[in-house]
């Protein structure tokens, strides 16, 4: 079943909810992470929980004792458990991202995918964030950094529908647009 993003955002709401009322937003959110990356690279973990013929009660059962395994909040393990009886977990990825967006959006901030040409440093990072953040209405920026080889130097930033092109190709590209038109 293809996932949808509707789905992933209403399992994410109901487990964002409950995971506010217990002041366990972030924690919830680091638990999602490592399940989403223990999923996101075991073919054979997915491919089990996608068979329709296992069980609900053998997957509910597999899916505790994976989380248990990962050290997983009990809120988190309970989470996962649920989805994967229900049949959902070709979702969670959509979850896991809806979750993400709502925790984001509560906590004000906002995620700034940027690419550069060599990785940035601390500093660097630091200050792209806040003039970020600045140029935002004042909202914290989280930077999810992306080394790209073909850039010639600088960086792209994008968040959400904003780009921001600081790139030296993005600059030559301007540069001859306008000897280009005048």
């Amino acid at each position: 079943m293809k996932a949808s993003a509707g789905v992933g955002r209403s399992y994410a709401k109901a487990l964002f909810e409950l995971a506010r009322e217990r002041n366990q937003v972030d924690p919830i959110a680091r638990d999602l992470a490592t399940i989403g990356e223990l999923f996101a690279r075991d073919a054979e973990l997915r491919a089990f929980f996608a068979r329709p013929w296992v069980a609900s009660s053998a997957k509910r059962a597999a899916a505790a004792e994976i989380a248990a395994r990962l050290e997983v909040s009990t809120l988190a393990r309970d989470f996962l458990a649920l989805v994967v009886a229900q049949g959902r977990a070709d979702h969670l990825d959509t979850i896991i991202a809806a979750y993400r967006e709502l925790g984001d959006e509560a906590a004000g901030r906002v995620r700034a995918r940027v690419r550069t040409a060599v990785p940035l440093s601390e500093a660097e990072r630091t200050a792209l964030a806040g003039k970020l953040g600045r140029a935002l209405g004042g909202k914290q920026v989280v930077l999810e950094e992306v080394a790209d080889r073909e850039l010639l130097g600088g960086f792209v930033a994008e968040v959400g529908s904003l780009l921001v092109d600081g790139s030296l190709d993005g600059q030559l590209a301007r540069l001859r647009d306008r000897l280009e038109h005048g």
